[in-house]
């Protein structure tokens, strides 16, 4: 039926040959470590589960992502997770029940039904830590700094760290006069800095002058510390909500910039990916000649809610494919021992003292006469002097 073609992926699903799933897993295993050393917990939430569930308290973006099926035990419909996040927030609220701040971390794959950029994947590998029963600055400075940890384990170089605050957009937009779909335009017409379309629209809602031009200020306030500055001169006299939202950002960068201080910030109040979702800060980390964030996080307080038991909550997460994507590649060639087969307890005791020490040891196969090259090994296995010993690949 499918003639050549059956070899074929899906487009946009991936698999990763012996050399690129060797690169993955021990990037996987060195960022689990790092979370492990900044006491997050590690959780692995399940593939798939009722869809009801999967979906508690999420939008309509992770509905419309999410690969859904019917159970063939119930009939219920189920879902592939398509992010982990909401999962975190179940186990903490519905299972763990502790008072004190939890810490979890996940490193996982998830499933899209759409790409998220041209020609990019469905399948990722997300990673991300979730800090739940804190408020406070300090704890969206923590995850932030996590974050940027991450991406300097992972050999990502030059980052700049976006930082805004959904309290700012919506303490304006309190006083707008919009409707929900005026909202939603002018949400697209900020984030893409289109001034002529928020001030068409601004008026044409009937917004009042003063709250017009704060929304319209929104596309200007981007940059480094003078953001802040200029931002609360803008909004002199803006509701109350906006001055706090503003006073946040800055405590939770200065908390950043003592821990990390050579992180570069900076600052952009239209930066509204996920408003929806956030409820405070929100950062994204770019690179150079890369259009898109390698990494997004902010606080999401309330989440916990649907699941029985509202917390604060600030997190990030980042897919780890995508990551190792923008790193030069690696030398393909495998370094391990090839070493004879047969039954000489010698060679067996040499080989088990090889592996026990991290060493790759591939043992001949009978009539397999093959380079130790061919099998990715640059060393040998020979005899010399009546012992074993390890020398260079002929």
């Amino acid at each position: 039926m499918f003639g050549k073609d059956r070899w074929l992926l899906p487009e946009g699903i991936e698999e990763l040959l012996p050399h690129e799933a060797r690169r993955v897993e021990s990037m996987r295993r060195r960022v689990i470590d790092l979370f492990h050393t900044w006491g997050y917990e590690l959780v692995m939430p399940p593939l798939i589960e009722y869809l009801e569930a999967l979906l508690t308290g999420v939008g309509k973006e992770l509905d419309l992502q999410t690969f859904k099926v019917t159970d063939q035990l119930t009939g219920r419909l189920m879902g592939i997770r398509p992010d982990m996040t909401p999962q975190a927030a179940r186990i903490d609220a519905h299972y763990l029940k502790r008072t004190a701040p939890v810490r979890l971390c996940y490193l996982g794959p998830v499933l899209h039904t759409r790409p998220d950029q041209f020609a990019g994947s469905r399948e990722l590998l997300q990673l991300g830590a979730e800090l739940f029963g804190h408020a406070g600055p300090e704890s969206d400075a923590e995850v932030l700094c996590l974050m940027a940890a991450t991406l300097q384990l992972a050999g990502i170089e030059k980052l700049h760290i976006d930082l805004g605050h959904i309290g700012v957009f919506r303490g304006l937009i309190a006083k707008a006069n919009l409707n929900e779909d005026d909202e939603s335009e002018l949400f697209d017409a900020l984030q893409a800095k289109a001034g002529a379309d928020v001030a068409r629209l601004l008026e044409a809602a009937g917004t009042s002058v003063p709250i017009r031009r704060m929304l319209m200020s929104l596309i200007e306030l981007n940059g480094g510390a003078e953001v802040l500055h200029d931002a609360r001169r803008c909004f002199k006299s803006a509701p109350s909500a906006v001055a706090q939202s503003l006073e946040n950002l800055e405590a939770v960068a200065t908390a950043v910039s003592r821990q990390v201080p050579d992180l570069a910030l900076y600052f952009d109040l239209a930066e509204l990916t996920g408003y929806r979702y956030y409820t405070g800060v929100v950062f994204s980390a770019f690179v150079p000649a890369y259009g898109r964030a390698v990494a997004r996080g902010g606080r999401y307080d309330g989440i916990g809610k649907a699941f029985g038991r509202a917390r604060p909550a600030t997190g990030f997460s980042a897919d780890l494919w995508q990551l190792l994507k923008l790193l030069p590649p690696e030398d393909s060639d495998s370094h391990g021992i090839l070493a004879p087969g047969g039954d000489d307890a010698g060679i067996r005791s040499e080989i088990a003292r090889l592996r026990a020490t991290g060493e790759r040891v591939v043992i001949g196969l009978p009539g397999a006469n093959v380079a130790a090259r061919e099998l990715g090994c640059d060393r040998e296995l020979v005899q010399k002097d009546g012992r074993w010993v390890v020398a260079r690949a002929r």
